[in-house]
């Protein structure tokens, strides 16, 4: 597994054994951030940030700061080996440990707003936290931002944010809001 393109291009990410952690393929990466174009300035919300691979492709292609958010402590292992292999600090990179909602709801206290929202939970836990998600995102999303989800096609991610460019790769359901 590998950034695909931009100032990282075809740098290694460091990813935790098992199958708990489940990075987005190369493939849909490229294709996904083709599709988004540029992100130059960009600030970036990667929820369940797993390796980080999400943020650190918006990151190498131009986005100003991503906020990674994990629990997983194997996950977090890997997700800080590949923002210090890459040599980012606080101003680009931050990862927030803990569960998702408590990060959401602090994020909104701080008034943060963000550019670009990656969603790529558990699969088997997409469907039951879009409820959660919609309610959440909602007042952290700048004008004109940009919500991504990734889910398993058999179980999708359905957010009640406005109409989505839907992509399938193999079992992968890519949605793309634009609310």
């Amino acid at each position: 597994m590998r950034i695909v393109a931009g100032r990282f291009g075809g740098r290694r990410l460091t990813a935790p054994p098992g199958l708990d952690t489940r990075p987005t393929g190369d493939r849909v990466r490229e294709s996904l951030f083709s599709i988004l174009g540029p992100l130059h300035g960009a600030r970036v919300l990667d929820l369940f940030a797993g390796t980080g691979a999400l943020g650190l492709e918006a990151l190498s292609r131009g986005a100003a700061h991503a906020t990674f958010v994990e629990r997983d402590r194997r996950a977090l292992d890997a997700l800080g080996a590949n923002i210090d292999a890459f040599g980012l600090d606080q101003d680009e990179a931050l990862v927030v440990r803990g569960d998702y909602r408590r990060a959401l709801r602090d994020a909104g206290a701080r008034g943060e707003a963000y550019d670009l929202v990656l969603l790529d939970p558990p699969y088997r836990d997409a469907s039951g936290i879009a409820p959660v998600l919609d309610t959440a995102l909602r007042p952290l999303l700048r004008e004109g931002a940009t919500v991504v989800t990734e889910s398993d096609r058999r179980s999708p991610m359905h957010l009640d944010l406005g109409g989505a460019d839907e992509r399938r790769y193999g079992d992968t359901l890519i949605r793309i809001h634009r609310p």
